[in-house]
């Protein structure tokens, strides 16, 4: 039987129906299902542009988080949360979508909001937290964001990321690419680059790939590219998996599953070493985006092309790793099939004791 309490919410100049919207969707925060939703009609701008025509993935949450709740899994289907990759039975006829091609040549049909009340139906099924693609739907295989994610290891925390994050805004300026940073919600930084939208996946991973290695270079102690965790050290991973297909990140003015309810914000780069991830939260972000507009503006894909970088340099950099210091490419997450030019996808510490078994 249909909720008696549901509400209609007009979602510019749809109306768009929440049912249950008592709900308590963040107990700590107080939030109900009706405030999440209310909470991304008013920073609509903010994140119809940071999904505009891409194909996404909602992370759902239908019951809300809670303590121990766990996210659905592919070895484990049971979870109170999961990715929807594929659009839902039962959604609106005025939902567009786009058709994109996992790693293992799977194809599937996945959100790609053109208008918010996409968004808040999106919110009316559990969504926290949208993962677009950096793609637009008429070619999802032209990538048009460079994203580099800045993941702080154990031991580090966001304050080791933000001082990361400077040096890595000088590296993007030589190479003549324009970084906009976010927090990511939790402990992480993400710099995102608008690029003209002509660049492969490959291409976008590979130059990923080769800034994270100069950054090494020049902060050793501070950063890594090391896949295999057992060889990060307490220090900041550069997750330049994030570039490879059917992985993303989660869209600026996205809710994060935390007790907190905090959101994924854009910030100036004169802020990332001054504000802590805890200041932006459902409560405080529509202010924010208020007062200052929407500092992500630039990354949509509606935006003025002359906005756009080139990725020439970055690979140019890329082809003298490969030909003065002999560094390859990097391990693929082990869902891929195995890509050319790939190392090993073997653990050091079982490579090593399969070397030892065999001596």
């Amino acid at each position: 039987m249909a909720s008696s309490n549901a509400v209609e919410l007009d979602a510019g100049g749809r109306s768009v129906r929440i049912s249950s919207p008592d709900r308590v969707v963040f107990a700590e925060a107080g939030l109900t299902k009706l405030d999440v939703a209310e909470y991304f009609l008013s920073v609509g701008d903010g994140i119809l542009g940071a999904l505009l025509h891409r194909p996404t993935t909602l992370e759902r949450w239908p019951k809300g988080y809670f303590e121990g709740a766990v996210m659905a899994t592919r070895s484990d289907s049971h979870g109170d949360a999961f990715y929807q990759k594929r659009v839902p039975k039962g959604a609106p006829p005025w939902l567009e979508t786009a058709r994109i091609a996992f790693p293992s040549g799977r194809t599937a049909d996945e959100v790609a909001p053109h208008e918010l009340a996409v968004v808040v139906w999106a919110a009316q099924m559990g969504t926290l937290t949208f993962h677009p693609w950096p793609v637009r739907r008429d070619d999802v295989e032209a990538v048009d964001q460079l994203r580099i994610d800045l993941d702080p290891q154990t031991g580090t925390t966001f304050d080791d990321a933000a001082a990361v994050a400077p040096h890595l805004r000088e590296l993007l300026d030589e190479l003549g690419l324009v970084g906009y940073p976010k927090t990511s919600g939790g402990r992480g930084i993400h710099v995102f680059v608008p690029l003209a939208p002509e660049w492969s996946f490959v291409q976008a991973r590979r130059a990923t790939i080769a800034i994270g290695r100069e950054l090494e270079r020049r902060l050793p102690d501070q950063v890594t590219t090391r896949w295999w965790k057992e060889e990060r050290g307490q220090k900041i991973f550069v997750d330049y998996n994030q570039m490879a297909r059917d992985r993303t990140i989660a869209s600026a003015y996205s809710i994060r599953p935390n007790p907190r309810a905090t959101v994924s914000t854009p910030l100036e780069w004169d802020e990332v070493g001054e504000v802590h991830p805890d200041d932006f939260t459902v409560a405080t972000v529509p202010a924010r985006l208020a007062e200052r507009g929407d500092l992500f503006a630039s990354l949509r894909a509606d935006r003025d092309p002359t906005l756009d970088c080139s990725l020439d340099a970055a690979l140019a950099l890329a082809r003298r790793d490969e030909e003065e210091h002999g560094l390859g490419d990097l391990p693929y997450p082990p869902e891929y099939p195995k890509m050319p030019g790939e190392p090993k996808r073997v653990q050091p510490s079982r490579a090593k004791d399969r070397q030892r078994t065999a001596e």
